[in-house]
Order: C-alpha cells, then structure tokens, then sequence
C-alpha cells in the first residue's frame, strides 16, 4: 500500500493546468487540477461545473485524441465542440463516463456494456460443451472417412461441389484470400452464393458481409471416385481448419451440406459448426435468434381471467435466451450462457468464485476526510458464495481438458473482476441479461465505471457526472470506495457532484459559483476541502456543509457565527429546507381525518406482496437501497394505476392485472396524476422557458395590443419566431446558422442577417416598455417580472419562476441548454403557476438529481407550496435533506433485488432515524455529523 501512496503522492505534483476557461457562462477561469487524485467539482445547479468538466475539460482531450487520427475517420465521429478557453495543459487521456443510457445499442446488456459477455462468448466458445439440438446429447467429432462415407450413400450419378468455407459472415474485400486460394492452386471460388474463376471474382464491398469458399473439386458420384472424393474432402477441412461443404445438384437448385470434423450428432445424423465468439452474439445474424432478432422477447396478449392484457413474454423459440439452437445448446460446466447470464451479478460471483481466500482490501484513507467520511471499509472483492461452493467449481475446472483449463484460466479471472467491480459499486442485484436501456442514468454510468474499473486503465482522467444519482447513502460509501480504487491506480478522478460524502472525501475541491447563470462561471475556492472551512471560505457549498442542524433558522445564520452577518447567498428565509423542515404536517397512523392512497397485494419485480397506506396532501418520501422495490412501487405499479383510473378509455382492472397489483383504494380522491422527470425539456432550439410555460402567449398579445403593432395591423401570430412572417427569413427564428465544414467540427454562428435576434427589422420596431421582442426574450425572469409587474397573469408566472430559484434565466434561452434540476423546477413551476383547483397526485422520481444543497432548499420550498394548496406529493429519493423535511416516510428493503420488496419503515419523518434499516442508519449518521459539526 505505501508503493500506492508513492506514486499517489508523485502524480500529485503535476497538475492540469487551465487558463482563461471562457466555455459558456466561465468567467475566464485560471485552475490548476492535480494529477492522480479525486477531484470534486460542485456549486449550485447551473453555475458552470458541467462546462468546465466536461464542455471543458473533456472536450479538449477529445479533440486532442481526434486530432490523431486521419481525418477521414474524424469526419465519421461526432465531434465535441471546440472549447473556449486559452491554454489546457497538463491533460491525460480523458474518459467521460456519462449517464446517457438512450445511447446504448438496443440489443445491449448490462453484460454487455461492462464487456463481462465479450469474455463469456470466448470462455464458451474455446472451453464449453457442444450438444445436439435433436436429441441434446454432447456431439462428437467425425472424421473425413466417416464424411466420404455418408457422402457415398447418395444416388449415383449425384454431382457434387466440394467447397472450403474460408470466410464466413466477415466484413471486408478479402483481397488476400482469393490471392491464397489462386497460390494454392484452385481455380473457382463461390463468393455469396455466386461462382467465379479466381481471376474473375468482383470487388468485394468492404462494408458488407460475406461468405467465400473455395471450390476444391467437381465430382459425379460413381464407381472409382472413392479416392478423388476422399482427396478432396482431406484438402477442403485443411483449407478451412476441419469444415467442409458439399454442394449437391437437386432439381430445386443446389443444396448444401455442411460437415465438420469437430461437431457431429451419429444419432440424428446432423453436424454442427466449430463454435467462435460470433456463435454466441445476439447482436450478430450468426448467432441471434431469428424468430426474435436477438431481443429474447415477444408480444403476447393474455386473456386469462376476462381480462385482455399486452405484455412482452420471453420469445417461444430461444426461450430468452436470444440466441440460435445450436449456440444455445453450448454449456460451460453444465450451464449455459443464458443460465449464466440471467443470474444476477451476486449470483454469478458466487457461482464462478474460486478457491483462493477472498482478498480483503482496506483502501487507505484519504487525507482530506473528516468525521463525515467513510463510516466502515467496504471489502473489494466482497463474495456471495459459501467456500463449499467455491470448491466445488474448482474442482470441476480440474476436470476439464488440457486446452479448455488455460481459456478458463485466462478469462476467468477478467470476468470475476468485472463482477467484484459492479458489486462495489452497488450493482449486484441486476442481472446480467438486464437491458442496458431499462437502467436508471446512475446505474448505467455505475456500470460503465465498473468496466473502465476492470479495464485496468492507468494514467487517465476519469470525468464522471455525478455517479451517485440513484445511491442510497449506504452504496454511495462502496461508490467512494471504487472511486479510490481507480484513483490509487494512477488516474485522476473529476466528478461534478452535489453530495457531502463524496465532497468531504474529496482529495480537491473546485467549488463555482456564487449563484446560477450570469451570476455564476466564477472560481470561488479549489484546495483540499479540509482546508476551505479553516481559511474563512464562504460560498455556498461551505454553508450547506456546515450548517449545525435540520432545526437552524435563519436568526442563526445571521448570528456573530457568520462572518459578515448577512444573509446566504442561495437562500432566502421561506426557502430554507430547515425552515421547511419545522412546517411538517404531524401525521400519525390510523388518523380518522387523514386521507390516503391504498396500494393492496403489489407484487411487481422483487415485491414481496406489499399493502401500504400513502397520505394524500402531504409530502410522501419514499426511499430505500438501489434495487429494494421503490421504483417498482411507485413508478411502476401506482402511477400506472392512478392514470388509467382518470382515463375515460382506460380500465383499470387490466393495469392492476398488468402490474400484478390486487387493487388501490382511494383514487377517487384524486383528479389529476402528474408525473415529473428532470428529462430535458426538448433538444429543439426553439424550446425555451418562454415557450414551454405559455409565457411567450401572454407577452405576444402584449406586442400586439402596443400602439406600433396596431398601426401596422400586426397580430400575435406576427412575433412568433417559430413559424409566420414576423419571424427571420435566414435562420426561421432561430437566431443561429450552422456551418457544415468537412473534416472540421461543423460551427454555429450569429445569423448574420437578424444578428441573432429571431426577428425580422420590420416587427423589431414595435416595443413595449422601450423593448421590442428580441429585448425582451434576452430579458432574466428577475428582469421580466419587473417589466411585466402591471399584468396579473405574467407577473404571477413570473414569480413562480422566481420563487423556485430559477430568477437568473433569460427567457430565450434554449430548453436544450438547461440542466436536469432546471429542467424539472421549471415543470413544477410551471404547473404550480396554473393554479389548478382539483386535487393534484405528484409522482417524482429522484428529483434532486443535479440539484446543489442550496437548490434542494428551492425544490423543498416548491414541494410544500404543492402541499400548502391541497395537493399531494411523492417523491422517491435518497436526499437525506428531503427526507428530514418530509412529512411521511416509507422505506422498503431491506436491501435490493431477492433480499428487498418489503416495508421496514413507515410513520412521520420526524421519528425516522430511531428506525431499522440502511435508511435508519444514513439518518443517524447525518444527525451525529451535524451535531458534532455544531459542536466543533
């Protein structure tokens, strides 16, 4: 361990040096990063970490990289825009490790994506078992006599082609091939099912697949052709390492038959080709299942019980396993591929564990820690099998052959280290035949960082988006534990991150700032983070990770403690999460008066048959472990439900019967569900606040009603930039043009005909308060609300919009620009501003993903408005903030997958930390750090 430490210690002495970072609202910033260690980067949602991380940082070593390779194959990648900024030096190989799970191929796996089934398609493929499709027995090889022999048992008078498949199903001109056959003296080739004389054959198209044998022989089956045909059959298994096809002439065509000297099935006559790694692809047309194209899955419609159900069942063919019969029929020590890979990650560990002593790696502490760091060491190479167990497999691997033991020795060892790696970072309930594109952004990225992990990457620059969306504070503890684990290997780890653990436990803190937008792009502290409290920093961050407890009040925090006695620059008194936290409905169990949500016998995915009780007009937390059942749940069971109950052409007896649930009492409470994600709001760049919240409706009827606008005879229509006459004839309203450039990144520019203004000159002269359109969408919401402040319907809008803490927004800035948290708060502000009389459920899932400390407070404040108005909000999250200031607390577990699907808590928030579980554990942890944080 202290080798570690030593080059730990001599990475740390160079730096990523970064001059003038100017990449979107970066106020020419100056940083030096240090190499080889975990670098935080944190400040509140919106104020430039995300573009120095990765707009920044990120973006220049993938450019640098690109520039390295020819640039016809840069212009077949997607290029990231060239950073604005004046000096990057210092820079290591960079991996991003990002959160888009859309991204993935849609055959993809969890398996996949870690690379785990890439080593089981070899594994398989050079060590497993062949059986017969027919009768299922293992085949065994035949020889070239026994191939002359079945060969001779056709009609005389037969003709044969005796072909060497040499290229199967492979990509490329094969130029060199047909050289090969000509060398070795064969004449014909049959290239994709077409024969040519070897100096005729067409050039092949490199992109496309295809099959090329070498016609060995043409031979008329009669007497004396015995020899010459045994001949033929030795040279064509030479030429194609033990395969061979004979072409027979039928009166439909030919046919093939094919022939190996390794697979034979002598019972049903059948023989079978040499497994590759291909075989076991579902991705490949060699080896996906051809009833369902590799997915695993069908339609099918159930209509049992009088009730008609659509659902996807495992495809009737290959069973799920979306392969062909024959790769499916292949075991390694007596299971399958499929077997293996629809076990989850613990279950697959302990299957595959060896007989060695399991290792138990303490990873040293870093020295930025304080008493908010990692309570307990979580062991590296933590096992979920029993010794007997792992005996027993090794015994079984003895037992193979000479050849099959050194590729079990070889890939082995990769693939159990992927797995301890998806375990470490809290993934060990998934299975590995779980579709990629059914993960959560934080487990996907979990994922991907557990592959970067097993890669054994050395001296690179890690940049993640912050891995612990989705993490119970217990897995976040085995997160850090990965991440010192990448980082003592020599990379340097940069993480954008809002939680306290990870911001605690970092090695270098950059924290930005001080408010959002125009108000933030500014450096306010990078240095070890023990040391920013001692120096006198303060920025937010420093406030949120100091604050004594859930009771403090804003009194305390203009007390003599606070150096200039005024007041936190990222919250105001009503927004205080604390201050929200002493607001708390007191709810008690079998309360006559309170009204709730009853969900009955819910049995989705790993519930174990859970009935609970959900308060209506409260704020319900509902949390637990990554993989416990919360999704499940909630997303999945009662949202669903609640829709289709408010839905004239839904019944909701079939999506009980879908969602394996046997009922839920009390929707008639309700009259509208709402559903809210922080999903980007629209990649289209016309999107903005304005336009997405109804304000820009409002404000071009305002337009319309000025004087100018009447005497032109404009409408409303006129000062819409996405469609009319009112709008910019050069860029339709966008403002922007795109300069398609070969073999460069493709640029965006100002259109040069309305200088980026949308508008044409004509409708720019009509103005309002002094301001035409163009002014006015360049306007913050702050701005706005003061210019609107005489119209009752804008103003209201607006300073819903300001309430929230989304004040620092021009409302023409491009929804495709926003971050996860501003996404979201601007669809709960904007359905808090509709004012919707009718009693509201919403239902969101893990909302303070992207959001700083200090925008919890905001989200907190929007919450209790919800409540406040006779609506009833659930939220699924890990916050600890947010569960402190819920009014209703439901934890399941008590941990993930098997092990989870049950109730351990449920009661007021206010008495959740004297609870059992994980939950009761975080919570008590954080009531000890803010008291001795008070203390000190």
């Amino acid at each position: 361990m202290t080798g570690r430490n030593s080059v730990r210690e001599s990475a740390a002495t160079e730096s990523i040096r970064i001059r003038g970072a100017r990449t979107h609202n970066l106020k020419s910033i100056d940083v030096d990063l240090p190499l080889g260690r975990l670098i935080v980067m944190t400040g509140v949602s919106g104020s430039g970490k995300s573009s120095l991380a990765f707009d920044t940082l990120f973006a220049e070593g993938q450019r640098r990289y690109l520039e390295s390779v020819s640039v016809h194959t840069r212009a077949l990648l997607r290029e990231l825009t060239r950073p604005d900024v004046d000096e990057v030096s210092g820079l290591p190989p960079t991996v991003c490790v990002d959160q888009r799970v859309a991204a993935a191929p849609a055959r993809s796996t969890l398996s996949v994506t870690t690379e785990i089934y890439d080593y089981l398609r070899l594994l398989f493929a050079r060590a497993g078992t062949a059986h017969c499709t027919g009768c299922g027995q293992p085949v065994e090889s035949q020889t070239v006599e026994q191939i002359v022999d079945r060969t001779l048992q056709l009609p005389e008078r037969t003709k044969l082609m005796v072909l060497s498949p040499i290229v199967r199903g492979r990509k490329g001109t094969h130029r060199e091939i047909f050289e090969r056959i000509a060398r070795n003296g064969y004449v014909r080739a049959r290239v994709d099912g077409e024969q040519y004389d070897i100096a005729d054959v067409p050039k092949l198209t490199a992109s496309r697949e295809h099959d090329i044998e070498a016609v060995i022989d043409r031979i008329i089956l009669k007497d004396g052709i015995e020899t010459r045909l045994r001949e033929s059959i030795h040279l064509a298994v030479r030429e194609s390492d033990g395969t061979c096809i004979l072409c027979e002439q039928t009166d439909a065509g030919w046919h093939d038959r094919f022939f190996s000297t390794r697979f034979h099935c002598a019972a049903c006559d059948l023989s079978f080709p040499t497994p590759e790694p291909r075989t076991f692809s579902f991705n490949s047309a060699w080896g996906a299942c051809p009833e369902c194209q590799g997915f695993g899955v069908h339609g099918v419609v159930d209509d049992s019980a009088d009730i008609t159900v659509f659902s996807k069942a495992a495809c009737p063919v290959c069973h799920g396993s979306r392969l062909q019969p024959f790769a499916s029929s292949v075991t390694f020590l007596g299971r399958g591929i499929a077997d293996l890979t629809s076990m989850n990650v613990d279950e697959a560990l302990a299957w595959l564990a060896n007989d060695e002593s399991p290792e138990v790696q303490t990873l040293p502490r870093n020295s930025a820690a304080t008493s908010g760091g990692i309570v307990d060491a979580v062991s590296s190479n933590t096992q979920a099998g029993s010794r007997s167990g792992s005996n027993s497999f090794a015994q079984l691997l003895n037992a193979l052959s000479p050849e099959a033991r050194l590729v079990a020795d070889r890939t082995l060892p990769d693939i159990r280290q992927r797995l301890r790696c998806l375990q470490q970072v809290g993934l060990g309930y998934l299975t590995l035949d779980r579709p990629t594109r059914t993960l959560s952004g934080g487990e996907f990225q979990r994922a991907r960082l557990a592959a970067c992990l097993g890669t054994g990457l050395h001296g690179a620059c890690f940049v993640l988006d912050e891995p612990t969306t989705g993490l119970h504070p217990r897995d976040t503890r085995r997160l850090l534990q990965t991440l010192f684990e990448i980082r003592d290997r020599g990379a340097t780890v940069v993480v954008v991150e809002h939680d306290s653990d990870v911001i605690r436990n970092a090695d270098w803190l950059v924290d930005l700032g001080p408010g959002a937008g125009a108000d933030g792009g500014r450096l306010l502290y990078s240095g070890r983070p023990g040391d920013a409290i001692p120096s006198g920093v303060d920025t937010p961050t420093m406030h949120c990770l100091t604050r004594a407890s859930s009771s403090q009040t804003r009194d305390e925090e203009n007390s003599p403690n606070n150096r200039d006695g005024a007041e936190p620059p990222f919250a105001a008194q009503e927004s205080s999460p604390n201050a929200t936290a002493m607001r708390q409905r007191q709810l008690f169990p079998g309360d006559e008066a309170l009204k709730s949500l009853t969900i009955r016998n819910a049995r989705l995915n790993n519930l174990k048959n859970v009935t609970v009780d959900i308060p209506l007009r409260a704020l319900v937390c509902v949390t637990g472990v990554s993989g416990s059942g919360k999704t499940s749940l909630i997303m999945d069971t009662l949202l669903p439900v609640a829709a289709a109950s408010l839905r004239k052409d839904a019944d909701p007896a079939t999506t009980l019967a879908d969602v394996r649930c046997g009922s839920i009492d009390g929707l008639q409470e309700i009259a509208r569900v709402v559903s809210v994600d922080n999903s980007p709001l629209g990649r289209n760049r016309r999107s903005n606040i304005a336009t997405y919240s109804g304000l820009w409706d409002h404000i071009r009827k305002v337009l319309a009603r000025t004087r100018d606008a009447r005497a032109r005879g404009f409408a409303a229509n006129r000062f819409s930039f996405n469609s009319g006459d009112g709008r910019c004839a050069e860029c339709r309203g966008t403002g922007l043009k795109d300069i398609q450039m070969n073999f460069l990144p493709n640029a965006t520019v100002p259109c040069p005909a309305c200088h980026g203004r949308r508008f044409n000159q004509s409708t720019l002269t009509v103005r309002f308060a002094g301001l035409n359109a163009a002014d006015i969408l360049n306007l913050r919401v702050d701005q706005a609300l003061n210019v609107f402040r005489e119209f009752d319907s804008l103003r209201s809008l607006l300073k819903t919009f300001h309430d929230v803490g989304l004040g620092y927004l021009t409302l023409g800035q491009p929804a495709s620009t926003f971050s996860g948290g501003e996404s979201q708060r601007v669809r709960l502000a904007t359905e808090l501003a509709s004012q919707h009389a009718e009693s509201t459920l919403y239902i969101l899932d893990e909302p303070t993903t992207g959001l700083h400390a200090a925008d919890v407070s905001h989200l907190l404040l929007l919450f209790r408005s919800l409540v406040d108005a006779g609506h009833s909000v659930i939220v699924i999250e890990h916050n600890t903030d947010v569960m402190r200031s819920a009014d209703w607390l439901i934890d399941i577990g008590p941990d993930s997958a098997d092990s989870g699907g049950q109730i351990v808590y449920i009661g007021p928030a206010a008495i959740a930390a004297d609870a059992p579980g994980f939950t009761g554990d975080a919570l008590r942890h954080e009531n000890s750090l803010r008291n001795g944080t008070a203390a000190g």
